[in-house]
């Protein structure tokens, strides 16, 4: 009895050792990578922090889910006389401080309709825009890209480099007249690190003592003073302060209208309370958004524009259409096909960007059924090696965008006073050119493709025994297209059938982030010039965390 017992035993943990194995199936294991965020995250060693920050950029690269295309530039077009606006290297537009000579209203597009108003819940690059104008921060960006003081006149910091002390400007109001001092940035704060807020960027706050339940950030008795302590110094604590997860909601306005399931309920219709240059005034959703000056903003003797008036669109053609007949005055958005045409019109602007256009695959897809974590990366990693990038940049991007090698982009500082992505500092696979040659290599591709269980003729085309077809997932702009199907054409020089999804932007920003996708495009602009900042996105709770590692 004791003999069959124990083998009964044996043959349970057998089979619940493969159970695990089956469970760990083709996605990569994460807990490593969550760890090493963590300790990168602790470390007051900061020459130690970049050597980390490699590490698991190697490890995030290793899973083949970041298709890396090409180093993001950003176009727009502005009527001549229109000065004053600015962009930041992290692709937001301020308009506050825009002059149009004798025109008090400003007419743009900068994408459809949006996702979230709700500062602490926005996670799209059109939405920091409307934020930066119609909200605030401690510090705010100047037009060479600095951080500058804004709610905040100043701060003071501790010799350790863990309590920052913050000074709230005199007479600061919200848009209905109120007051608005330190104690909203308290709730704010804390409102945006809880759980059940489910803000995406809540783990930006990981960094604040007592994360996520007592956040450390508390305002003094008279408001006039916020004070935050750190668990660790945070070389980019201003950029924080600048963006728009840590920008205040008045509680009274966001507290009348939300809900459990809906945290940012208060910001889904015009009339809302906010504090920045304008307030939004219309709203006619999926055609346009009108804002209107705040009288209250504490420098709106310098806002000259009175009126933003917003078409939202992400109909490349119609866009175009609408700024040549006059009745757009900027548009951030402009037809692959009159780029060309564009390129030396001085109504035409690139300017530079910290990020990067990639694919992105979902680990969790049943695409890798019956493959190993190793096969599934391997499977990723081929089908970034048919990709023919400097095509997709002649024919689509057109302004003198740069091949990604690599997720982080070029020119990123490393937290230790160098750049990054110097090849010089880290042993990269393939030398300068990062973790892949810029060419395709489609023979690569193949042995790849080999190792992951594929079979191929004598022709090098897939065998119909082993046939790959899948979706990709994009957003209705000509331009996002157009690179969905440069790849498209790159898949089926060895067989590989994939068929094009376009959607509605708001739609797509939310299928990809609850995983309903196999394989989607993507981009990442920065928040700020520091490695972390598209490091952590990728941490298990992270609410960036598109490719669903460790979920």
């Amino acid at each position: 009895m004791k003999k069959l017992f124990a083998l009964l035993m044996a043959v349970l943990m057998v089979m619940s050792s493969a159970a695990a194995l089956a469970d760990a199936g083709s996605e990569p294991e994460w807990t490593k990578y969550d760890e090493m965020i963590a300790t990168i995250k602790a470390t007051t060693d900061f020459a130690e922090r970049a050597k980390l920050m490699h590490e698991a950029e190697d490890m995030l690269m290793d899973t083949g889910a970041i298709v890396p295309i090409y180093y993001y530039n950003d176009v727009y077009m502005a009527k001549e006389g229109l000065t004053g606006f600015y962009s930041n290297p992290y692709g937001t537009k301020f308009f506050m401080y825009a002059d149009f000579g004798e025109n008090t209203t400003l007419r743009l597009q900068l994408a459809s309709e949006p996702d979230k108003l709700d500062p602490a819940l926005n996670s799209s690059v059109d939405g920091a825009c409307l934020a930066a104008n119609s909200f605030g921060g401690l510090y705010t960006y100047d037009a060479n890209g600095d951080c500058v003081p804004n709610f905040a006149t100043g701060y003071t910091v501790s010799e350790d480099g863990l309590t920052y002390v913050f000074d709230i400007r005199e007479g600061l109001k919200w848009s209905d007249g109120s007051d608005l001092t330190a104690k909203d940035f308290e709730y704010s704060w804390k409102r945006a690190a809880a759980d059940e807020t489910a803000a995406d960027y809540s783990y930006m706050f990981n960094g604040i003592a007592g994360f996520p339940d007592n956040l450390q950030a508390t305002a003094s008795e008279d408001g006039k003073q916020f004070t935050v302590v750190l668990t660790a110094p945070c070389a980019y604590m201003l950029d924080l302060a600048a963006f728009p997860t840590f920008f205040p909601v008045q509680q009274a306005c966001v507290e009348a209208s939300a809900t459990a399931d809906n945290p940012g309920a208060w910001a889904l219709e015009a009339g809302f309370v906010s504090s920045g240059a304008y307030t939004l005034e219309s709203w006619d959703h999926n055609v346009s958004m009108v804002y209107v000056k705040n009288p209250y903003y504490w420098d709106a003797e310098n806002v000259k524009i009175e009126r933003l008036e917003f078409m939202l669109s992400d109909d490349d053609t119609a866009i175009f259409a609408a700024y040549q007949n006059g009745d757009l005055d900027f548009t951030d958005s402009v037809p692959t096909d009159q780029i060309a045409t564009l390129l030396d019109n001085p109504e035409f602007h690139i300017v530079d960007e910290l990020g990067t256009y990639y694919v992105i695959f979902n680990v969790k897809s049943s695409m890798f059924d019956g493959m190993t974590a190793e096969q599934a990366a391997n499977f990723r990693k081929a089908l970034s090696l048919l990709i023919d990038r400097q095509y997709i940049i002649d024919t689509v991007g057109q302004t003198g965008q740069k091949i990604a090698t690599s997720f982080l982009p070029a020119g990123m500082a490393d937290g230790n006073g160098g750049i990054f992505k110097d090849a010089a500092n880290w042993n990269y696979p393939n030398g300068a050119d990062g973790y892949f040659a810029e060419e395709p290599d489609v023979d690569q591709a193949i042995e790849l493709l080999k190792s992951a269980g594929f079979e191929f003729g004598d022709d090098g085309m897939l065998s119909a025994a082993t046939p790959i077809s899948f979706e990709y997932l994009t957003n209705n702009t000509s331009g996002h297209i157009a690179i969905a199907e440069c790849l498209q054409q790159d898949f089926s020089q060895i067989g590989i059938n994939m068929t094009i999804k376009s959607i509605d932007w708001a739609v797509f920003l939310n299928e990809r982030k609850e995983g309903n996708f196999g394989i989607a495009r993507n981009g990442w602009i920065a928040d700020f010039n520091d490695p972390i900042n598209m490091l952590e996105m990728w941490t298990t709770v992270s609410g960036n965390n598109d490719a669903q590692f460790g979920r």
